[in-house]
C-alpha cells in the first residue's frame, strides 16, 4: 500500500465533497479530520478543500467523555499531536455544537457498509456528534478493501450517506 499516493487520490475527490457541500451553500464549511497512523492520510485532501475556499473544522478532544469540540484547520504544520496520537488544531475551540454549522462531515471509519454503517473505533465520539446530522451529509473516509457488504451495528450508531476511497465516492443506502 502506497499511502502517499493513496492520500493523493484522496484530494482528487475534493471537487466532489464541495460540489455535495455546496448544497446548501456557496463557500461551504466542512467538518472533517486529519488521518493517523493506518487511517487513509488526508492531508492532502483537507488542503486540497482549503485551496477551494472551504472553511473546515476539525475535532477537539476535550475533558468531556461525550463531546468532540471543534476548531478551524489553519494548514497541517498549524495541528498538535493529542490523547491517542490524534492530530487536532490549536486554534479557538468553537464548542461541540460547531459541528451543526457544517454542510458536510467527513468522518474516520474502521469500515463502512453499502447500508450506510459506519464501524470507529468504539468510544462514541461521531455517533453522538452527528446526533443532529443530517446522513445525507456524512462522508466516510476509508480503503477499498473497508467497504463491505456488512458491518455490525447498534441501534445507537449513525449511519452516513457516502464512502470516500482512494477510487471515489459511492453513495449508500439504507
Amino acid at each position: 500500500m502506497d499511502r502517499a499516493a493513496d492520500g493523493a487520490r484522496l484530494a482528487d475527490y475534493a471537487d466532489e465533497l464541495i460540489t455535495l457541500a455546496t448544497r446548501s451553500s456557496r463557500n461551504p464549511t466542512i467538518a472533517a479530520y486529519a488521518g493517523v497512523e493506518e487511517e487513509p492520510p488526508t492531508r492532502a485532501l483537507l488542503d486540497a478543500l482549503v485551496r477551494r475556499n472551504a472553511r473546515l473544522l476539525l475535532p477537539v478532544l476535550t475533558g468531556d467523555a461525550d463531546a468532540l469540540d471543534w476548531a478551524p484547520y489553519e494548514g497541517w504544520d498549524a495541528l498538535s499531536t493529542a490523547r491517542w496520537g490524534l492530530l487536532e488544531p490549536t486554534s479557538e475551540r468553537l464548542g461541540s455544537g460547531a459541528i451543526g454549522t457544517a454542510d458536510l462531515v467527513v468522518v474516520p471509519a474502521l469500515a463502512v457498509d453499502r447500508a450506510g454503517h459506519r464501524l470507529g473505533r468504539g468510544r462514541g465520539f461521531y455517533d453522538r456528534a452527528l446526533a443532529n446530522v443530517d446522513r445525507d451529509r456524512t462522508v466516510a473516509v476509508v480503503y477499498a478493501s473497508e467497504l463491505l457488504d456488512h458491518v455490525p451495528s447498534e441501534p445507537h450508531d449513525r449511519q452516513v450517506g457516502w464512502a470516500l476511497t482512494p477510487n471515489g465516492l459511492t453513495p449508500l443506502g439504507a
